[in-house]
């Protein structure tokens, strides 16, 4: 029997990487590297086996790996997106608290990038995909697209200065929160003085009766015709039609519903319609909206009202009057309780802010809390301008003059950024509330390669422009032998033409596979981090 038949009959037993690499080829019939190997063994996919203490992996364990759904997944999408995919910036092996961690989820936004991504190029760290290390502790990186901010926060942990731009406001607003020190007692204070004003409204009205009304006749009625998990197992079944049984009873609740309406006198529709807070929220809850905003306007630390407004933004943006399915469309305002697919019962919409608002509160305060154990002391600023013409100095002298004299003094390192993709978010739009509640000057015409502009071939030109036009601005901040990442899907393969117009060249680009991790959508999906630097 030659060598290696044996390593392919022996699977039980301990193997090198590079006997692991060919029992793997030819098991699953492609090309397996031992960097492959290597990979899941750092990242805890399979465990490392002694074997006079050179690296080594049990072919039994390997086996099972590549035969379970993580393993299946990462051999069918490179099966449907090729090779070079990079499984390493996957970042598989995360939780979504781990993705999420800290204040990267202190408000929702469209189309952020998780912050491994961020710290996988600009930390100190090398492996067999990213050979260099970029940046370095007091160096200075530039997000000319900053969105919510999560290039600052991981500059901050990684003792870097960071320079965020966004032409949005609100964004603006969101990045420079997350980053920002606060005196977390007096905050806290801030806020339980705010909720107990709110409660103290609502002695004067009967909103939280009615709710708590509503709320126990709603989930008696669930019981009854919509018990757990029974209910789901029929439709499953086809033993019912979800569709006209689910109508069937939200019609015969509604008997209910509206005779608790007129019992407690609740107005629903606010009077006008004409702006989103008009058309998006139950009167009960645009009451609350106005009080609570009130009280914030009366806050004296700018900090602190800045933190509660975003915490405020994230409540009231929870509280919409919409179902819980069409949470990302907003199809129709709801007014009534309704059938709801997604959690296979019959549901209201919501009538008061109050538990939304303490929940955010407290998160909060635990996520600022955390970050401030984690922060450095470093500079990091987000400027609300267009890229495309910001006088970047300019700005921060007036905003955080040790930003500005960093700048000055020794020009900015580099960039990671995730431009917008063409013609798929408004980013404006997706925080139409905060707009209105704030009164924030809207820049919508100034966004690059925004949805309502579609994907066209004039969109994209338009694009192609836009971005290309902001790297040569920025160029002007950047040192000579600078290094821009760029997280970008192009699936129009536009981004060699920005670099040329940019007068960059694009020396290395990473795959990476974008994990969907609904139950709805599992299809294959990639994204490129273009490196480039100067072209002379």
């Amino acid at each position: 029997m030659s060598e290696m038949e044996t390593i392919f009959e022996t699977e039980d037993k301990i193997r090198s990487l590079k006997d692991a690499s060919q029992w793997a080829s030819n098991y699953l019939k492609k090309n397996v590297t031992e960097s492959n190997i290597a990979y899941l063994v750092n990242y805890g996919r399979i465990n490392k086996a002694k074997n006079n203490g050179s690296l080594s992996v049990d072919i039994s364990e390997l086996k099972n790996y590549y035969d379970s759904y993580f393993g299946r997944r990462e051999v069918h999408w490179k099966n449907q997106l090729g090779e070079d995919l990079n499984w390493h910036l996957s970042f598989d092996f995360l939780k979504e608290a781990d993705t999420t961690k800290h204040v990267h989820r202190l408000h929702p936004y469209k189309g952020k990038f998780i912050p491994q991504l961020v710290e996988y190029f600009i930390d100190d760290h090398t492996d067999e995909f990213k050979t260099d290390v970029f940046f370095h502790k007091g160096d200075i990186i530039l997000d000319p697209f900053c969105g919510s901010g999560t290039t600052l926060v991981q500059s901050n942990e990684l003792g870097m200065n960071a320079i965020g731009i966004d032409i949005s406001a609100f964004n603006a607003l969101i990045s420079n929160v997350k980053i920002g020190k606060y005196n977390l007692f007096a905050l806290r204070e801030e806020i339980e003085k705010i909720t107990r004003s709110l409660r103290a409204f609502h002695l004067k009205r009967n909103i939280l009766q009615f709710d708590a009304e509503l709320t126990e006749t709603l989930s008696s009625f669930d019981n009854e015709f919509f018990p757990s998990p029974e209910y789901k197992q029929k439709v499953l079944r086809n033993e019912i039609d979800e569709n006209s049984y689910g109508q069937m009873k939200s019609d015969e609740f509604l008997t209910t519903y509206w005779k608790l309406i007129q019992k407690y006198g609740i107005a629903l529709k606010q009077s006008f319609d004409s702006n989103f807070l008009e058309k998006w929220y139950l009167q009960p809850i645009r009451d609350e909206i106005d009080f609570v905003f009130t009280q914030i306007k009366s806050i004296q630390n700018i900090d602190i009202k800045k933190a509660i407004s975003i915490i405020f933004s994230r409540t009231i943006r929870s509280c919409r009057a919409t179902t819980h399915t069409d949470l990302a469309t907003l199809i129709e305002p709801v007014t009534t309780t309704y059938y709801c697919a997604k959690h296979g019962k019959i549901c209201k919409p919501l009538f008061t802010i109050l538990n939304w608002w303490e929940r955010y509160s407290k998160d909060t305060i635990v996520r600022l809390s955390t970050f401030n154990k984690l922060r450095t002391e470093t500079c990091q600023y987000c400027l609300v301008g267009d890229s495309r013409v910001i006088d970047i100095v300019g700005k921060l002298e007036n905003k955080c003059l040790d930003l500005a004299s960093l700048v000055r003094n020794k020009k900015i390192d580099g960039i990671f950024s995730s431009p917008p993709y063409v013609g798929l978010i408004d980013y404006h739009e997706q925080h139409a509330y905060a707009y209105d509640l704030f009164r924030f000057e809207r820049n919508d015409e100034s966004e690059i390669g925004p949805l309502y502009k579609g994907n066209g071939k004039e969109a994209r030109e338009s694009y192609v422009q836009g971005i290309s036009d902001a790297l040569i601005n920025c160029k002007k901040f950047l040192k000579p032998d600078y290094n821009v990442f760029l997280v970008a899907n192009d699936k129009y393969g536009i981004y060699p033409m920005i670099a040329e117009k940019a007068g960059m060249k694009i020396v290395n680009r990473y795959r990476r596979p974008v994990l969907n991790r609904s139950e709805k959508d599992k299809g294959a999906y990639s994204e490129i981090i273009f490196h480039m630097t100067g072209s002379e």
